[in-house]
């Protein structure tokens, strides 16, 4: 799959994929793309971990309060508790990145 500038892949470039392989109008190829990724990010604002096989799992993970260093000054500073997403690739993912480099 072809992709936009600077090797990303955007949503766009998915779109022209469905466009062309399945041939969905470009409406409904956009469409398709945005449902989906509001469906993942929905579920992701929900507290669901998100999980596609073959690809990988999208985790929420909660971190604690810890201390923190301001590295210019060397003062102690608090870190507040916080939610944060984190994405691991499946082997079969992980297998075709090592093929493909």
């Amino acid at each position: 799959m072809a992709t936009g500038t600077a090797g990303t892949l955007t949503r766009a470039d998915l779109a022209d994929a469905l466009n062309r392989e399945i041939g969905l109008s470009r409406a409904e190829s956009s469409k398709f793309v945005e449902d989906i990724l509001d469906k993942m990010c929905g579920a992701l604002a929900d507290g669901e971990n998100v999980k596609i096989s073959g690809f990988g799992s999208f985790i929420l993970r909660d971190k604690g309060e810890r201390i923190g260093r301001n590295p210019k000054t060397g003062v102690e500073v608090p870190i507040a508790p916080r939610r944060v997403l984190t994405f691991r690739a499946s082997q079969m993912m992980r297998d075709r990145i090592v093929e493909a480099g």
